[in-house]
């Protein structure tokens, strides 16, 4: 589809997520990948740089993490950002030592040759340190490019140039002029031309489901979330009304969300839609279920098993119904776990789908992180009511409601969110906030309400500031609008005695309580 690719080779590190944003922010396309991929598959998708990731094991032990050594042979650059620099040192027959303490914060970086990665940056620069070991001592036939008091090669490169390392991390915020030297590694180490846009992403994904499809019909699983709604209104773009969207009302729904999403597709966007009332039956499969991972899996199933029934009852209008739409996104894939990687949680359109699913699966939006698809929605004039509407689990408040799903435990999350979402709009707040909801703990505490002791439920309240959802930091909403909601909540909402803000971030927590 595009012209370019860079690949990132994962070794677990922390920012990998984020490396695949900085480069997409400079309009190259990247995919993320297993450290340990096939050489073989590397070279199929001919990409024309390589950065390896850092991570959190050390080159020193026994089955530490490493790519093919003919990864280097292959005459394309390599970055390697921190354990992938020393992994690169160790192959060329440099020197890793141990520091004596771990080095971790942001350090002052002496720039010592300005071309390369460090092309127009002249001046020293902050950059952020995160290693206990680090490269002593720079292989044969490399320059050292940059240094800090405490680590001798900070950053070097080949003697032709393609091959580069650095022990900082050039992809976080706290590094200065680490977009540059990002953008220097792309444009003028691989001199790729920048032309990963949305628009261009937009036409030719279209045009590669018209082919796919072909005169097919397909079903889409629409939420009326940002990423259903723009994968919908792309593949209708592609086959017009050969496109059936279903909407699942499973009974986890925010406040009057069934009727809003179904005025909203089918009046204003005047697409075939089928709203599928299914809230009993949901309810009844999750009774007694309390692990957040089996309430991800029955939910992902039993959405396959409404879209496979309503397939069947509409076999005797259409044909060649062989296709399912999905709103799927590149996070939910990463969270979802990989061969090689740790399942975060499982997203009910990725880990939590059953095996033996009868459709060929059609999702237009997997390489994408949050903010391309508002990118793309723009692109295809989807009002901004639906494009900047915040991110709502597949899963619903059933992850928002901890332990055993009631419908009266739903009730006060619904009510408790909405308040909470209509006094953050009332503030002005809104588009500073990434995403922001209610969630009800599985705890009860003791409180005075009209001088009678109550043991009740909490609500907890969640607010996060992002551009994609991989990483978070929790929203700094005034007090006295938090005091408000609180307020208003307690005084509103049947059964609850005390609110709670959760102020921790993304990582170590999810955005999500489950």
């Amino acid at each position: 589809m595009q012209n370019s690719v860079v690949l990132i080779l994962d070794f677990g590190g922390q920012y990998s997520q984020l490396i695949a944003r900085r480069v997409r922010e400079a309009n190259v396309y990247c995919e993320i990948l297993p450290y340990n991929y096939s050489l073989d598959k590397i070279k199929a998708k001919n990409p024309k740089g390589i950065i390896l990731s850092g991570g959190p094991s050390s080159v020193f032990e026994e089955n530490a993490p490493k790519c093919n050594d003919e990864l280097f042979k292959m005459g394309i650059p390599v970055l390697g950002i921190c354990y992938g620099g020393q992994l690169m040192a160790q192959v060329f027959g440099g020197t890793v030592s141990r520091a004596d303490t771990r080095e971790y914060g942001r350090t002052e970086l002496n720039i010592l040759h300005n071309d390369g990665i460090f092309k127009s940056i002249d001046d020293d620069i902050k950059c952020l340190m995160s290693h206990t070991n680090f490269i002593g001592e720079a292989p044969e036939n490399f320059v050292v490019t940059a240094k800090t008091s405490s680590c001798p090669v900070a950053a070097m490169k080949s003697i032709d140039g393609k091959l580069v390392a650095v022990q900082f991390h050039p992809e976080v915020e706290h590094t200065e002029r680490g977009r540059d030297i990002l953008a220097n590694f792309l444009y003028n180490v691989c001199e790729i031309t920048p032309d990963w846009d949305m628009g261009d992403f937009a036409k030719e994904t279209i045009a590669n489901i018209k082919e796919e499809i072909g005169d097919k019909r397909a079903i889409c699983a629409l939420s009326g979330g940002v990423d259903s709604a723009v994968a919908a209104v792309m593949v209708h773009k592609a086959i017009g009304s050969n496109l059936i969207c279903i909407f699942v009302d499973h009974g986890l729904l925010r406040k009057n969300e069934g009727d809003q999403v179904e005025e909203v597709f089918r009046d204003k966007f005047n697409l075939n839609l089928i709203r599928v009332n299914a809230q009993e039956r949901f309810l009844t499969k999750l009774k007694g279920v309390v692990d957040p991972e089996k309430k991800r899996k029955i939910i992902g199933e039993e959405f396959i098993r409404v879209f496979e029934e309503e397939k069947a009852k509409l076999k005797s209008q259409y044909d060649n119904i062989d296709f399912l739409v999905q709103g799927t996104i590149y996070p939910d894939v990463i969270e979802s776990g990989t061969d090689k990687a740790d399942v975060i949680k499982s997203h009910h359109n990725v880990g939590g789908l059953p095996e033996d699913v009868d459709f060929k699966l059609v999702e237009p939006l997997r390489s994408l992180f949050k903010d391309e698809v508002r990118s793309v929605g723009n692109k295809l004039n989807i009002p901004d009511e639906i494009v900047q509407r915040q991110p709502f689990p597949g899963p619903g408040l059933a992850i928002r409601v901890l332990g055993e799903i009631t419908p009266e435990k739903l009730k006060i999350v619904r009510e408790a969110d909405w308040i909470f979402r209509e006094e953050i709009r009332k503030a002005g707040l809104n588009r500073s906030i990434w995403q922001y909801f209610a969630a009800l703990p599985n705890i009860k505490t003791v409180g005075v309400m009209g001088d009678e002791r109550t043991h009740t439920h909490t609500i907890a309240l969640r607010a996060v500031t992002s551009s994609d959802g991989m990483t978070s930091e929790w929203a700094r909403i005034p007090f006295e609008v938090l005091d408000k909601i609180s307020r208003e909540i307690v005084n509103n909402v049947e059964n609850v005695n005390r609110v709670v803000y959760d102020i921790t971030s993304k990582p170590p927590a999810t955005i999500e309580w489950e």
